[in-house]
This record gives C-alpha cells, sequence and structure tokens, in this order.
C-alpha cells in the first residue's frame, strides 16, 4: 500500500488535489487510484491537520526563494495551509534584491557581522525592493484560479507598522547607519489581525517612534515576532536545506539532515561554529532558531525552498523534510542513569505481567542501563526505550519501548522514537528495528516496515522466541 511519506515524496499531488477534496468534486475517472493511494495518506495527514488548527506559525520567507521563482507555489502552499485552520505571519527577505538595485546604481553592497551597512543609498534601495515584493507577494495570494489550491479561496492580506525598530548603532567601530533592530512588536494588533482570519504580512522595515526608517534583517524580525507572538512554530524557507549531521563536511549523502535537533544540541553546535557571516553559513539560520526556542517558541525549522512543497513535506509529514530544532526540557527526556532502574522496573513491570514486554530483571536492566533512554516528570519515570546495537550489520534494536498508560497519547512515545533514531545515526547505524506482539500498527504508522525475522542480525537471531513469534519491524534512517 502506498503510505503517506510515498506520496508525499511528490508534493504537488497533495496541492494539485486540494480543490476537489476541499470542494467535494474528486473526479470519478480518478476514484479506483486513489480509493487505494490517497486514502491512507489523507488519513496519515489528518492528525497533524487537526494539531495545528489555531496555531500560529511565523514563516521567514527569503528574497532569495522569490528572486528563484518559487513565490507562486509557497503562496498556494501557505494559502492551503491557512485553509486548514492555522494562522500565519509572513516576513519576507529582499536580500538579492537590495543588492541588485545598488548594482544598477553602482553602488557596492557592504556587510559586518553578518548584517548589512545601510546608508542612504542602501536605505533607498531597500524601500524600492520592500515596495516592489509586498506587490508581488499580494499579487501571489491574489490568484484564485481554477483547478489550483486558490480556487475559491479569498486570502486577505494585511501589512502594517506593527513594528517599533532602534539603530544597531556603531559596533566594533562599524557605523552601521540606517540598519536597525527590533524594539517592539506590535503583538495585539497583529493578534487581532489574524483573528479576523487574515494573513499578516511583515516586511523588514520598522520605525522609530520619531518615524525613522530602519532597515532590519528578515531573520530578527520573523523571530522576535514569533517570540513575541507565543507562536507554535518559527519557520525559515532558506538557501540551505538544513543542519547536516556533521555540520563542518561537504553534503553529500553520507551525511545526512539531522531533521530534530533538541536545543541543547543546538546550543552546543552553535558553541563549536564561528560566527555566521553569510546565509550558507551552519549556524546563520540556526542562531536564530535556537534564540527562538529559548525565547518560548516550541518549534523552530529550517528547511529547502528549492524543494517543491517543503512546507507541506515538513509541516504535515512525519519525519519532515529540514532541521527541527525543539525546547525539550532536558530534565524530561535524557540518558538514563544508574538510578533510573528501580523507577524503569516499575514502569515496565505491568506491560511484563500482561505479556506486552519480555521480561527483565533488575541485574539486567542494571548490567544495559546505558543503552536506556527515559523521560521524566516532576521525579517520575514515564517512559523508556532502550538501544542495542549490532554494528556488524549497521542496525540496532529499540527494545523495552514503554509509556506509562498516564502519559499514553501524548507524545512521549514518538519523543523516545526520535531520541533513539538520534543515538542510532551518532553510531553510525542505517536502521533499527523492533520486535513486537501489539504494538504494530504503532511502530507502522511512524516508518516501520515489517520484515521476515531472517532478516534479523545473526546474533540477535539466535534469542529470537519463535514460541513467541513477535512481527519484526524495521526503520530506516
Amino acid at each position: 500500500m502506498l503510505m503517506m511519506r510515498d506520496l508525499a515524496t511528490q508534493p504537488v499531488a497533495f496541492r494539485c488535489l486540494c480543490p476537489c477534496i476541499f470542494q467535494g468534486l474528486l473526479p470519478t475517472a480518478m476514484s479506483a487510484v486513489f480509493n487505494f493511494t490517497f486514502v491512507p495518506w489523507f488519513r496519515s495527514v489528518a492528525p497533524y491537520i487537526h494539531k495545528f488548527r489555531n496555531q500560529t506559525f511565523v514563516i521567514g520567507l527569503t528574497g532569495e526563494a522569490i528572486a528563484a521563482g518559487k513565490l507562486h507555489n509557497i503562496a498556494q502552499d501557505l494559502a492551503l495551509i491557512q485553509a486548514m485552520g492555522v494562522k500565519i505571519v509572513l516576513v519576507h527577505g529582499f536580500r538579492p534584491q537590495v543588492n541588485e538595485q545598488l548594482a544598477a546604481k553602482g553602488h557596492a553592497a557592504k556587510y559586518s557581522h553578518g548584517i548589512r551597512i545601510t546608508d542612504s543609498v542602501a536605505l533607498d534601495c531597500a524601500q524600492e525592493a520592500a515596495g516592489q515584493l509586498r506587490y508581488e507577494i499580494e499579487a501571489a495570494f491574489s490568484q484564485g484560479l481554477p483547478n489550483t489550491p486558490m480556487a475559491g479561496a479569498t486570502v486577505r492580506v494585511i501589512s502594517g507598522n506593527f513594528l517599533t525598530a532602534r539603530p544597531v548603532g556603531i559596533v566594533d567601530g562599524v557605523d552601521f547607519q540606517h540598519s536597525g533592530l527590533v524594539r517592539k512588536v506590535d503583538v495585539a494588533g497583529i493578534q487581532r489581525t489574524l483573528d479576523m482570519g487574515a494573513l499578516v504580512l511583515l516586511s523588514p522595515f520598522g520605525f522609530s517612534p520619531t518615524g525613522e526608517a530602519f532597515n532590519l534583517s528578515m531573520e530578527e524580525v520573523a523571530t522576535s515576532v514569533a517570540i513575541e507572538l507565543r507562536a507554535d512554530k518559527l519557520i525559515f524557507l532558506t538557501e540551505v536545506p538544513g543542519i547536516r549531521m556533521q555540520p563542518t563536511e561537504p553534503e553529500s549523502e553520507d551525511n545526512p539532515i539531522d531533521t530534530e535537533l533538541p536545543l541543547a544540541a543546538a546550543q552546543a553546535l552553535l558553541a563549536k561554529l564561528p560566527p555566521a557571516q553569510q546565509p550558507t553559513d551552519t549556524g546563520f539560520y540556526l542562531q536564530h532558531c535556537v534564540k527562538a526556542c529559548k525565547g518560548g517558541v516550541e518549534r523552530s525549522h529550517i528547511i529547502p525552498f528549492a524543494l517543491d512543497g517543503s512546507l507541506l513535506l515538513e509541516v504535515y509529514v512525519h519525519d519532515g523534510i529540514g532541521t527541527m530544532v525543539i525546547d525539550e526540557k532536558l530534565e524530561e527526556l535524557r540518558e538514563a542513569t544508574i538510578d533510573d532502574v528501580g523507577g524503569i522496573l516499575q514502569l515496565i513491570e505491568p506491560f511484563e505481567k500482561d505479556g506486552t514486554l519480555v521480561k527483565r530483571d533488575r541485574t539486567e536492566i542494571e548490567r544495559d542501563i546505558a543503552t536506556y533512554t527515559v523521560i521524566e516528570h516532576d521525579g517520575v519515570i514515564f517512559g523508556c526505550a532502550a538501544l542495542y546495537p549490532y554494528p556488524e550489520a549497521k542496525t540496532a534494536e529499540m527494545a523495552a519501548v514503554t509509556v506509562s498508560p498516564q502519559s499514553q497519547g501524548t507524545g512521549d512515545g514518538e519523543k523516545l522514537l526520535k531520541r533513539i533514531e538520534q543515538r542510532a545515526r551518532a553510531m553510525g547505524l542505517d536502521s533499527i528495528f523492533v520486535l513486537t506482539t501489539r504494538t504494530m500498527h504503532w511502530f507502522i504508522k511512524r516508518g516501520f516496515q515489517p520484515v521476515d525475522p531472517d532478516w534479523l542480525p545473526d546474533a540477535r537471531k539466535r534469542k529470537y522466541n519463535w514460541d513467541r513469534r513477535s512481527q519484526v519491524l524495521v526503520k530506516k534512517l
């Protein structure tokens, strides 16, 4: 059966189907195909639609994306996301557009500390570029064309003086002139506009209380607005595909994108990197994601605009397409210590008694405690999972996966799975597998595929209990 990830790798299909979905116009000739492929896929997407309804997303759209001709499809995807109940604040950049205007006037672009030095000529160019881009963006959201996701849609775009700015000033002897920083965000005004059902459009401009204009960076505006609004997500549509597992190594299939970075890991990575000067530097967008998460935004994303439909893939597909920085409390999700043995035993005991888990004694858990990850709430262990690697087969077993009944349905199982996947990737493994008798569907929904027990590494196959007849499921990393 073609599942969500299979169809989601063709994001245009989702976009093209939407007028039929929302208007009940699915063509009869297509029904035979879609009954088999579309229905299970859409059912898999539905939980995310419910989850994000009435949430607020702040989207940072680089000027490079618009220059690359991606605005039309991005506008369609944003309109589609809004139609599913998400409140959207769109902050656009204009770096290449301003540079083009400067070049036309024979004026060189100047930067320092990763920030544009905005003299009077650059300020004029920025104002011209902002006006032109605002016009293009509003036009893109006004195209209610038949046979597109915009069919019958009315996307009201409202912009205004929602930002108060202050000058960057002189830093290390460099006068940034008309470059500014966000001083204040009109949260009440933006919120009222969102509650009206409108999409809020912000240009990277702010004004002082005396009416002086300042050129701001898109990244700083998007981050500040997301923090002040307490947004649920901050998403940067960027030139880079995300943060790679080995950030200092070249791009390659052997160096995949790290799809989820805990805040602590992202901070540790930033501390090792040199100061970011260019948008393509690893730390350029990452520093803003970290700032947002530290400021109260639960999820910050870096995704590529080059991939058509990347917004849909990141928001509505379980594994996403770019990098997500997540504000998880370290005291809640962590590697186990010897002090956790009693809590783990107490957690798994009921599941051992009803046959869901294979029985493990204290000695075994004490011996293997370094393989366990636990979730702790207020000093109580509410979830655990162990990772047993088989390096010769480039795989590992995820075992003893347990979430307390009081905590089931809150996402703790997914947190454990993500952390186990991260640990397995860090070991250089290609896959993880589980053996289960009662929770097959939970794992299949999260990307695992059933295989024959003969697939197991030889060392694990020798310990397989043929009487128990556990199903073996594998997930590629």
